[in-house]
C-alpha cells in the first residue's frame, strides 16, 4: 500500500505531522489581532483606534475561520474529538494550565480592577483598551465604552467565531448546527446589539432600562431592584410592557418551554453562558468531573445558590414596599405572606404528586430548604425595620453579586475551563439551570431515549458530556436520562458511533424507567414494547 494513503487507526495518531502551511499563516494572523489589543491594554496609543480596532477583531475572525477549515473540512463528517487527549490546551496540561491562569486574571482584572484595563475614573477620558473600543460603543449606543462592553464585544465575536468552528466540527448533525445558529443569533441580536441600541434611544425624557432582554429571573435579579421598577414606569407603555413580559416569563412562558422542550430551550438554545461553553469550551468538555461525590455537590451547590437567590429577591422587593394597608394593598407583611404561600404551595405539590420522581436525598433537601426559607421568615419577626432575615438588604445583594455574579459565574465559571470543563458554572452555580432542572426533572417531556442493545460501552457519550453525567451507565441498562442537570446540548447523541441515544419530546408516562436491568424472565417483553 501506498505510505501516503496509509491511515493509521491508532489513538495516539503517529501519522500526525502538526500544522500545515496555511494553518501556520491563520495562526499568525489570529495571534496578530491578538497582539494589537495586548498593545493597547499596554496604553500604545493608536492614532485611528476605530480602525486598529476594525483590524484586530478582523484578524482574530479570519485566523479562526480558516485555522477550522483547515482543520474539519479536509475531513470526512462525523466525530472529531480524536487526540483531544493528547493536546495539553485539552488535557489540563502546561498549556492548559497557563491559558486558565491568563482566563482567571482576565476575569479578576475585568470585575475588579476596571481601571488597569484603562476605563476611565471620575468622568476621566478612557485609555489603553477600554478606549480602542470607544469607537465601536459611540456607534452603537453613542457613547464612551466600559469594561463591560469591550468584554461584550469579544464575548459576542467569541460565539460567533468559535461557533462557526463548532459548526464545522458537527455538520455530520443537524442538532447541533440548528442551536448553535440559535446561540450566535441570541447572543448577537437579544444579548449585544438590542441591548446596546436601546441605550442609545435613552434621553433626559426617556430612559428605558438597558439589559439582556433573554436573560430571565433569577439571573436578571437585578430587575426587580427599586430603581429598576421605577425607570421600567416612568419609560411608559414599552417599560411596563417588558416589566410584564419579565413576570410573565418566570411564571408562564419559561414552565410552558420547559414542559415542551425541557431545560435545552434555554441553556443550549439562548443562553449566553451556554453559548459559550459550547463554543469557545468545546475543547473543554471532557474535562468535566463524571464521579458521584461531583454530583452530589453538585446537586448542594446549585440548589443553596437557588435559596440564596430568592431570599435576596424577597429582600430586594421588601425594601421598597409600603407599610400603611390603607395606602397599599401590597405591604410588605402581605408580601412575605404571599411568599410564604407560594413556596408552601410547591413544596406541597411537589410532595404529594411528585415525591417518587425524587431520590431520597433530593426529598430530604427540598425539605430541608424548605424550612431555612420558612424560619427566616419567621424570624423576621424579630428583626428591625431596616433589615429582613436578620441581615440588611444591601448587605444580601452585595454578598451575592460578589460570591455567585462575579467570583461563581465570571472568575470560576469561565476562567476555569482548561482545568473543571466548560460547565462549572451552569452546574454548580446558576440559579436559572437550578428552577428548569427541577421543571424537567418533574413535569418535563424531554428525555433521552437509549437502545442498550446497541450500546458497545466505548464511552464517547460519557467522556463527551460536559454535565458530568454518565451517560454510558444508563445506555448500558437501556434507560431513559432524565437529569436535572441534562441541558440537552445532544453531544452525546452526536458522538455515538451506534445511534444509541436520541432526544425526544414524548409523553409524560414511562419517562423514568427503573434502573434495573430488564431480563426476558422478569417482564413479558412485548407488552412491554406495545405499551407505548
Amino acid at each position: 500500500m501506498d505510505k501516503t494513503t496509509a491511515q493509521s487507526f491508532s489513538l495516539s495518531n503517529p501519522d500526525y505531522r502538526g500544522l500545515n502551511i496555511k494553518q501556520k499563516i491563520a495562526l499568525t494572523l489570529g495571534l496578530a489581532g491578538l497582539g494589537i489589543l495586548l498593545l493597547a491594554f499596554l496604553n500604545v496609543n493608536f492614532s485611528n483606534t476605530g480602525l486598529v480596532l476594525t483590524v484586530a477583531l478582523i484578524l482574530i475572525s479570519i485566523g479562526t475561520i480558516v485555522f477550522a477549515n483547515e482543520l474539519y473540512l479536509k475531513k470526512l463528517a462525523g466525530i472529531k474529538n480524536d487526540g483531544v487527549w493528547f493536546k495539553s490546551v485539552s488535557s489540563r496540561g502546561i498549556v492548559g494550565w497557563i491559558t486558565g491562569v491568563l482566563l482567571t486574571g482576565f476575569y479578576i482584572v475585568l470585575y475588579f480592577y476596571p481601571s488597569v484595563l484603562g476605563l476611565g475614573a471620575d468622568g476621566d477620558a478612557n485609555r489603553g483598551l477600554v478606549a480602542l473600543f470607544d469607537p465601536l460603543s459611540k456607534l452603537l449606543n453613542g457613547g464612551p465604552a466600559s469594561q463591560w462592553f469591550v468584554y461584550g464585544t469579544l464575548y459576542t465575536v467569541a460565539i460567533l467565531i468559535f461557533g462557526y468552528k463548532f459548526i464545522l466540527k458537527y455538520r455530520h448533525n443537524h442538532y447541533q448546527r440548528l442551536r448553535t445558529m440559535s446561540v450566535m443569533f441570541f447572543q448577537l441580536a437579544f444579548a449585544f446589539l438590542i441591548p446596546e441600541f436601546m441605550a442609545r434611544l435613552n434621553s433626559e425624557s426617556f430612559k428605558l432600562p438597558y439589559y439582556d432582554l433573554k436573560n430571565i429571573w433569577p439571573l436578571n435579579y437585578y430587575n426587580f431592584e427599586q430603581y429598576r421598577i421605577d425607570e421600567f414606569i416612568n419609560a411608559g407603555n414599552i417599560g411596563l410592557a417588558l416589566l410584564i413580559f419579565g413576570v410573565l416569563s418566570i411564571f408562564v412562558i419559561t414552565p410552558i418551554l420547559t414542559y415542551k422542550f425541557g431545560k435545552r430551550w434555554y441553556c443550549s438554545w439562548v443562553c449566553g453562558c451556554g453559548g459559550l461553553a459550547e463554543t469557545v469550551g468545546d475543547p473543554f468538555r471532557q474535562l468535566s468531573d463524571k464521579r458521584l461525590s461531583a454530583w452530589k455537590i453538585e446537586r448542594w451547590v446549585i440548589h443553596s445558590v437557588l435559596v440564596f437567590v430568592v431570599l435576596m429577591t424577597t429582600a430586594v422587593i421588601y425594601t421598597y414596599l409600603g407599610y400603611d394597608p390603607e395606602k397599599y394593598w401590597l405591604t410588605r407583611e402581605v408580601f412575605l405572606a404571599l411568599v410564604g404561600l407560594f413556596l408552601s404551595i410547591i413544596f406541597a405539590l411537589t410532595m404529594i404528586f411528585k415525591r417518587s420522581e425524587l431520590g431520597k436525598d433530593a426529598r430530604y433537601g427540598a425539605i430541608a430548604y424548605f424550612l431555612i426559607i420558612m424560619g427566616l421568615i419567621f424570624l423576621h419577626n424579630f428583626s428591625s425595620g431596616s433589615k429582613i432575615f436578620l441581615f440588611e438588604a444591601e448587605t444580601l445583594r452585595s454578598t451575592y453579586g460578589f460570591l455567585i455574579g462575579a467570583i461563581f459565574s465570571g472568575v470560576i465559571g469561565t476562567g476555569f475551563y482548561p482545568i473543571f470543563g466548560s460547565r462549572v458554572w451552569c452546574r454548580f452555580g446558576c440559579p436559572m439551570a437550578a428552577i428548569l432542572g427541577f421543571q424537567q426533572r418533574l413535569f418535563s417531556k424531554f428525555r433521552i431515549t437509549t437502545n442498550g442493545g446497541q450500546c458497545i460501552s466505548c464511552g464517547n457519550c460519557s467522556t463527551y458530556c460536559e454535565m458530568g453525567i454518565d451517560v454510558r451507565a444508563y445506555a448500558q441498562k437501556g434507560a431513559n436520562i432524565v437529569r436535572s442537570s441534562c441541558v440537552g446540548c445532544g453531544i452525546c447523541a452526536a458522538v455515538c458511533p451506534r445511534g444509541v441515544l436520541k432526544l425526544e419530546n414524548d409523553s409524560m408516562e414511562g419517562r423514568i424507567n427503573p434502573k434495573e436491568v430488564l431480563l426476558g424472565n422478569d417482564v413479558d417483553l412485548m407488552a412491554l414494547v406495545n405499551q407505548k
